[in-house]
């Protein structure tokens, strides 16, 4: 197997793992139907073919191609109606994104890889195969209705989309919505865009080539009279649909995300502020600090991050942990962990009652929570772990262990970052064992580019402890970083992989 083959081979596998189908919708390409098919294939493994009641010899094509399914309609009824029963074939053998493509020929298939690329960056997103259409031939009705339905999508929902009219899409099937009332020609697809982003859908672009035969080649169902007229219908409907329920959908989904916030909020503000840092401070200052006082903070600090993480501090936030069964929290360790988002330090946090947080000054000097950080010897890195070796070396004397996030910041776009080398300068030096955290889904609970939260499912996967033998036979601590990075990433993309499929 060749260089190409493994690649489209690996892409495949990732398609299946992410729950992703094609979907191509035919009415008499029987020209071009067998072509596509069969390079979607190489594309993909899993694809399904709705014969809209095809009459020019496409359904003897599709019965002569093997591995895929054909979903058949014994009368014509429109490509709306075919999208709607792929969509409902998707979710019975359960698909949670489809890859919708044309079967004229006008798309390509090896562009699949890049609707892929875009679900893994937007997960739960629908994307749109955003055209090129530079030096096209195309009539000037098909011109200006992709110019007509871009003007209505972006007045129906307040979101500019460049390419409306674009067949190349991946929807996210859990969140279609109002399919009853999604028409049954080719004007549906707007529909299904206007529907999902009035339930607060991401819609995101990105770019395709498309292939546009010689006029006289062209096979075309559209009649220009007959179909201006039901579009303008059907946007004025959309219109009246968008004052009477997509703006109070759109506004209760928005106030719902500002309460939930605000209430996220102020559960941290009297966690820290109100409840626990006057606590703490109390108990530090009557008589002596005393292992016990400290094993008590450390404990009221466990138990804080388990209510915020796991007992509903988050509102609609699914939170989970996988812990491998050699995973003992009482033996001291050095975890490392990929950085996402501020609620990363709460989920290490509600492992164990034993782990310390590395952390830099200003959260030292933080007014409503800095005294708890250092109420409970959490060790500031903003001189170098190095210098603080000691520190840490007597706090896993005690029994705790020691959390670092080698990325050594937070980690904005998905993946997992270069480790550095210092984690593990300092796990040699301590003669402790790895033990390897993947965080996924903070950086969407929390994003940076959104003021609310974001409903989402949060997972951590605490791996099975590295052995300092093991450590060193890795070589030098550069060398170690790279594979604990490597297996990390590995992690990730397998929890993303099945997590995503969930949003």
């Amino acid at each position: 197997m060749n260089d190409y083959q493994q690649e489209k081979e690996g892409q495949r596998k990732t398609l299946r793992k992410r729950g992703i189908c094609v979907i191509i919708p035919t009415y008499n390409n029987g020209g071009t139907i067998g072509r596509v098919v069969t390079e979607t294939l190489d594309e993909c493994y899993d694809v399904i073919v709705v014969d809209d009641g095809c009459t020019d010899g496409t359904t003897d094509i599709l019965a002569s191609i093997g591995g895929i399914t054909v979903v058949r309609h014994e009368r014509n009824r429109g490509k709306g109606q075919a999208l709607k029963s792929g969509f409902r074939k998707a979710g019975e053998m359960g698909f949670a994104y489809a890859i919708t493509l044309d079967g004229d020929g006008q798309h390509y298939p090896r562009d699949i890889a890049k609707m892929l690329k875009a679900n893994i960056e937007h997960p739960g997103a629908f994307i749109i195969g955003s055209r090129n259409l530079e030096g096209v031939e195309r009539t000037g009705g098909s011109s200006f209705a992709n110019k007509f339905a871009n003007f209505w999508f972006n007045l129906q929902t307040g979101r500019k989309v460049s390419d409306t009219q674009s067949g190349y899409r991946l929807y996210a099937l859990r969140k279609l919505r109002l399919l009853w009332l999604v028409s049954a020609r080719y004007e549906a697809e707007l529909s299904l865009i206007v529907f999902a982003s009035w339930h607060g859908a991401q819609i995101f672009e990105t770019p395709i080539d498309v292939y546009y035969p010689p006029k006289e080649e062209r096979v075309s169902h559209f009649r220009p009279a007959a179909d201006f007229g039901r579009i303008s219908v059907l946007n004025t409907c959309l219109c009246f649909m968008a004052i009477l329920y997509g703006l109070p959908v759109t506004i209760f989904r928005t106030l719902t995300s500002i309460i939930l916030t605000i209430y996220t909020a102020f559960v941290f503000f009297m966690a820290t502020a109100v409840i626990f840092t006057p606590f703490i401070w109390i108990l530090c200052h009557i008589g002596k600090m005393t292992e016990r006082k400290k094993a008590l903070i450390h404990n009221i600090i466990y138990h804080t991050a388990r209510f915020v993480m796991i007992n509903h501090g988050l509102p609609r936030v699914k939170y989970r942990q996988v812990v491998a069964p050699e995973v003992d929290t009482e033996r001291p360790s050095v975890f490392i962990c990929n950085h996402q988002s501020t609620i990363d330090i709460l989920c290490n946090l509600c492992l164990s009652p034993k782990m310390i947080m590395l952390t830099k000054d200003w959260v030292r000097r933080n007014p409503f929570f800095g005294f708890i950080v250092r109420s409970a010897d959490y060790p500031s890195t903003s001189e170098g772990v190095e210098k603080i070796i000691p520190e840490l070396k007597e706090l896993m004397d005690k029994g705790y262990s020691i959390v670092i996030y080698p990325e050594g910041t937070r980690q904005k776009s998905g993946g997992v970052s270069r480790f550095h080398q210092g984690a593990f300068v300092v796990a040699n030096a301590l003669g402790a064992s790895v033990t390897p955290i993947t965080l996924y889904g903070t950086r969407r609970v929390t994003s940076t580019s959104n003021l609310w939260m974001t409903p989402g499912v949060v997972e951590m996967h605490i791996g099975a402890p590295v052995s300092r033998d093991e450590m060193n036979a890795m070589g030098s601590p550069l060398k170690q970083a790279s594979e604990m990075r490597k297996r990390c990433q590995e992690t990730y993309t397998t929890i993303a992989n099945r997590v995503d499929q969930e949003l």
